[in-house]
Parts: C-alpha cells; structure tokens; sequence
C-alpha cells in the first residue's frame, strides 16, 4: 500500500475498482483530532472543487499549516486561478512546447488541441516531456491543458479536472498514472525507517567537475541519518517531487539559465529551506554583480574595468591596466570562461570573440600568486580553509583543455582555522556577509599590496579528502545541522 493519504470530497469518488490505498473524506481531514498531528504525512488532495474558501481550498491550506505535504499547494492552486498569474509562469516553456509540437508527431486535426495530464503523464508520448514540465511547474493531480496555434503553438488554457468529472476511458489512465506517482518515490529510496526530516540533494552524475564527489555525497547520506535526516540523491527528472521534502541542497553547478535555479526558485515557492538561495545563485554567478557589489562595499578586488558591447574599449584597459590582462565571461565557472590577453592584438581577438556571446565582459589586471586561498562560510561562520595551487605550467588552478575536454587540477592544502592568517578570514567573511547567509566560498589572494578578494562562489567544492580533510565527517554534520536548524526555525515560524 501507498504512504500517501488520499482526500476525497464524497466516499463516492474513490470507486471499488481504484488502487488499495488510504483514503479520507476532506470534512474528516479538516475536523478529526487524529489527522491533525500526523507525521510525514504526504497528501493528495482530490476534491471537487478547489475554489477560494472551499473545503478542497481548506484541505490544502490547512495541511501546509500541519506541516504536511500536500498537492495542490494553496500556491498552485492560486497560480490556476487566473491566466493573467499563471501565464507568467508558463513564458519558459516555450521552447519545449515548439520542439514538441513542430519535431513531433501528434494528432492534429485543426489548430486546438486538448491534452489531459494525470500526475505528470499524457496519452501522448511526443508530448510527454512538455506534460512532465507542466506538472512541474503546477504540481497538481488532474489538469487539462489547451493548446491553439495561430503563427505558432500556445498554451490558450490550463483548467484543474475533478476525479468525479472523469469519464470512463480516462479513469484506466488516472489509476496508471496514480500509481507511477505513488510509487516511484517509494521504490527508489526503499526507506528502511522514517526519518524525522527529508533532505534532497540535487546532484548530476554525469557533471565533468562537480562541485562534490561521489564519496562526499556517499558521506552526507552516511551522517544523516546518523542525524534523523533522510537524504535522497535527486537529479533533474526528479522536478516534480521537490514538494515532497523539507529541504533541498543543490550539488550541481549553478547558473541562472539552468534548471539548478528553477529548481531553487521552486524550493523557495514550496517553502522548503534551500541552498543554495535563488537569491545567492542570482548574485554569485555573475562577475559583473559581484564585481560592482564588492566595490561598492570597498572590499579590496583585483582593478576591474567593464566592457560594454559596442564600445571602444583598448584605450580604456591599456589606460587603467598592464598586460597581461584577464578577461571574463559574467557567468563563468571552474576556471572557463577566464582568459588571458598579453598584447593588444589577443586582446582584441579575445574580446571580439567573447561579445558575441554576453553584451558585458570583465578586464581585470593579472595577480599571479602561487596559490588562491577558498574560506568556506557557512551562516556567515567560516566552516573551512583551503589553499588550491595552480595547475603545473598554467596560471590557473584548473586547467582545461578546449579540444579534448580533459582538464587537470593543481594540488591543495587545508588548514585548521586557527592557522589562517586573521585578515584572510576576515575580508571573507566580510565579502560574504553582502550576499547572505548561505554557503559560500570566498577566492582571495595574498598580493605583495594585501589581501585581494578575487570572487564568492554560491557552490563551493566540498568533496571527501578535501575541504574535509581537516574537520573529516564533521564538515558534513555542521552543514546537515544548519539544515535541522532552518528546517525548525521554519516550522516554529508557521506555528
């Protein structure tokens, strides 16, 4: 049998030929002392109608107050309410919903089509990714969606189905889909105890350089639930699932187009803890913030120039730098998107080249330091100190290799805190107090003029043997205790 608890408005419409599950009528889910205090609870809300004020709308809202996990979330539910709200949220589907209907084969008579989704699944295989996104983005359990195309295909309108309003050919489908739902979740985790928090960790195994390895997401597994904690491996497919846990850590590189962000963004929207914070993925990942952020704060960085698409610019960087100069893409990470110019001639080269793919870039003058000192933060607490050593022969720590995709990496040494240099760990701590309190890490380099912060990543490294090897398992047990302690901090702030 499920662990999820069904919520039917009328005992009617859960018919004798449905799955063996757990079911309730919403008046005894919403009055009954015994529903009120249920642990883990994860619910699927089915009622008749979900209008403001009705009971399928009390279901769901007062299942978020017990802190039980429910779809529709009132969130959704208001998302559906109006085209004006949910049109917003459908503008990043576009380019799947053309490569569906245009590469795709679908029955299509005129310029309407009518698509039924159940749980994220459709009748129409070619359109099934489109109907995994949906759900995604509208997490609830009966919708129809209708598409028209005038010039191009457009979603015309999303409408929530009640279960009694089913017909039969449909209900075959409902019970499949239902069961997929129900039971995936179930079989890939094979829960041996109910643990008494859920954290996601979103991880992508075929990542070139992640940011922790198999051995560190082994051990944050290991010491969790050491901790009450069940920590479940997710990866992208697993969109959809997001409302299902209390928290979610992303161990993916992060970028804002990229679905590490719209994976956080939908934490948030959900309620759950997450790091990182779509707010802190906004402001690290692009150079040009951090850049003018840290400035601004009179944080000590390397001189910086901006480069604007379409301006003369030479004069500008050879006036304020000496070569070599580096050259920044806004939004690079482990060491791409960082070049090095020696003369005017690669410099314009390289610039030329890097405007056709961002309106912005960063000149920056070269500090070559044998090493780059990483303080790990976390709540604005430092949490580790490491010092990674330039790859053999290359100024950088990572070097990579265009042609072949290899890449090799220069040697590291972490350090007890204690035995950091005071101004090291204080200008750290400084630069990533005006981004928040996540998870940090914080590049600076030791110059002949001071201390130089070079940036603050919003997804450091923590792989096994590494960032550990000074606090080992400890490292991974005071990340996974932040998490209890926002996770509870929530939960009294709902109370």
């Amino acid at each position: 049998m499920s662990s999820h608890l069904i919520i039917v408005e009328k005992e009617a419409d859960w018919q004798p030929s449905f799955l063996d599950m757990q079911v309730i009528t919403v008046k005894d889910y919403l009055v009954e002392p015994e529903y009120f205090t249920l642990q883990n609870a994860k619910l699927i809300n089915l009622c008749r109608s979900y209008r403001y004020l009705s009971q399928g709308y009390y279901c769901s809202l007062l299942a978020e107050a017990r802190h039980h996990r429910i779809i529709p979330t009132v969130r959704t539910l208001r998302d559906l309410s109006s085209k004006a709200i949910y049109s917003l949220n459908i503008e990043s589907l576009d380019e799947l919903l053309q490569q569906s209907f245009n590469n795709q084969q679908y029955p299509q008579t005129t310029d309407r089509l009518e698509l039924v989704i159940f749980f994220g699944q459709c009748e129409f295989p070619a359109l099934q990714k489109l109907a995994q996104q949906l759900f995604a983005t509208f997490a609830c359990p009966l919708l129809k969606v209708e598409f028209r195309h005038q010039k191009q295909w457009s979603i015309y309108a999303i409408r929530i189905l009640q279960l009694n309003a089913l017909i039969d050919k449909q209900y075959e489908f409902f019970i499949k889909a239902l069961n997929t739902y129900t039971l995936r979740k179930t079989s890939i985790r094979k829960r041996r105890r109910v643990y008494r928090y859920d954290l996601a960790i979103l991880h992508n195994p075929q990542e070139t350089l992640p940011p922790s390895n198999t051995a560190a997401l082994r051990k944050f597994v290991d010491v969790g639930h050491k901790l009450d904690i069940d920590v479940d491996l997710i990866t992208k497919k697993d969109y959809s699932r997001l409302a299902e846990y209390d928290a979610l850590f992303i161990r993916e590189t992060t970028a804002i187009e990229h679905y590490t962000y719209r994976f956080a963004k939908k934490a948030e929207n959900e309620n759950l803890v997450v790091i990182d914070d779509p707010d802190s993925i906004l402001r690290c990942t692009n150079k040009v913030y951090l850049a003018e952020l840290l400035k601004s704060h009179k944080v000590p960085v390397p001189k910086t120039v901006i480069l604007y698409k379409g301006s003369a610019y030479t004069r500008r960087i050879e006036a304020e730098l000496d070569y070599p100069v580096v050259l920044k893409i806004p939004d690079g990470a482990f060491s791409r998107g960082v070049f090095k110019a020696y003369n005017r001639q690669e410099l314009t080269n390289k610039v030329g080249e890097l405007f056709k793919t961002s309106d912005i870039i960063l000149a920056q003058e070269y500090l070559y330091t044998p090493y780059d000192w990483r303080i790990g933060i976390l709540n604005r607490k430092p949490l580790y100190a490491c010092q990674y050593f330039m790859s053999d022969a290359h100024w950088q720590i990572v070097k990579h290799d265009t042609e072949t995709g290899h890449y090799d990496e220069g040697r590291f040494h972490t350090f007890e805190l204690t035995d950091v240099p005071e101004k090291v760990i204080k200008t750290a701590l400084r630069s990533a107090s005006y981004i928040g309190d996540g998870l940090y890490g914080v590049d600076l380099k030791e110059t002949e003029q001071g201390i130089v912060v070079i940036e603050v990543n919003d997804n450091p490294n923590l792989d096994e043997g590494v960032e550990n090897a000074v606090l080992k398992n400890e490292l991974y047990a005071i990340i996974l205790r932040e998490f209890i302690r926002r996770i509870e901090r929530k939960s009294r702030h709902f109370r």
